[in-house]
């Protein structure tokens, strides 16, 4: 696959280079690359713990790396705060979105961002410019005068995304839009995400989940205990490696062999996990292309 971000002509909307976080001893993030460009979307994938938080707090304004550098449209900034980022372009929709349940769509599209006609709040258009752009993302609301409450979860992260979008957004961070939602409503949002990317947003993807982030991304970075065990283009890894990869077969593969070194009783428990191993089917890992990022 030959991407946007690659060519010399169209600099990455974000760029990290080499990026840490330390917090006193604790290494929360180490040597991480990254770059997610319009058009594409950037999935983060890794289990609890692994630094997929961190990330998306350094990306989002909320804390600075302690080390590497960080550029939006091929300059280097650093944001002291969300709002910093918000003006840059940079919005971030997080898996407890910050609406109030009782009050209707319209009025938690612009929430925080309300139109006032004189001293009133120009009602009128709010509902109107609510309605069309939902629609235009392909959201089909039956009322926005309905409490946003009263929605599935998967069409509130519609709603988030969709008012993301109005208010400039050029790149998306989406923090676990589908972990607890059920297989159609994750179709919803995956359907969604997609529908961003061919608006032109750069859209980060985080997830734990291999199956939901495969068949919308372009570019996937395996995190595992703050270090990248990966970052691919779509055509360098299959889903079944990036499924295995997430399982942690390298770490299966491992302890394989220590526990063989070991002898013994510990000898069968290493086929036990030489086993598991191939049923992943992470045996060989998948190489990047020369001149592919790290």
């Amino acid at each position: 696959m030959t991407s946007t971000a690659d060519s010399p002509a169209a600099a990455p909307l974000v760029r990290l280079s080499s990026v840490g976080k330390h917090y006193g001893s604790i290494i929360a993030l180490s040597e991480i690359d990254l770059q997610v460009s319009g058009g594409e979307v950037t999935c983060v994938l890794g289990d609890n713990g692994a630094g997929k938080s961190t990330l998306i707090k350094i990306i989002a304004g909320l804390h600075q790396p302690t080390m590497g550098t960080y550029e939006v449209d091929g300059k280097p900034v650093s944001f002291a705060s969300p709002r910093q980022a918000m003006e840059q372009g940079i919005a971030t929709v997080y898996q407890d979105l910050a609406v109030v349940p009782l009050m209707p769509v319209w009025r938690n599209f612009f929430l925080g961002n309300e139109v006032r006609k004189g001293l009133r709040m120009d009602i009128g258009f709010m509902k109107k410019t609510c309605r069309a752009e939902l629609s235009a993302m392909g959201i089909d609301l039956r009322d926005v005068e309905q409490p946003i409450g009263t929605l599935s979860g998967g069409e509130r992260q519609c709603v988030a995304i969709s008012r993301a979008v109005y208010f400039g957004a050029k790149v998306l961070i989406l923090d676990e839009p589908t972990a607890a939602l059920g297989v159609k409503q994750s179709g919803v949002v995956l359907r969604y995400i997609v529908q961003a990317r061919e608006r032109g947003l750069a859209v980060i993807f985080i997830t734990h989940n291999p199956h939901h982030a495969y068949p919308v991304g372009d570019r996937f970075l395996l995190l595992n205990r703050g270090k990248s065990i990966g970052y691919y283009t779509k055509d360098q890894i299959t889903r079944d490696d990036l499924a295995g990869l997430m399982a942690g077969g390298r770490e299966l593969e491992e302890l394989s062999h220590e526990l063989e070194g070991a002898g013994g009783s510990a000898a069968d428990i290493a086929q036990v996990f030489a086993e598991e191993v191939t049923e992943l089917g992470i045996g060989q890992h998948p190489t990047r292309q020369e001149g592919s990022p790290r």
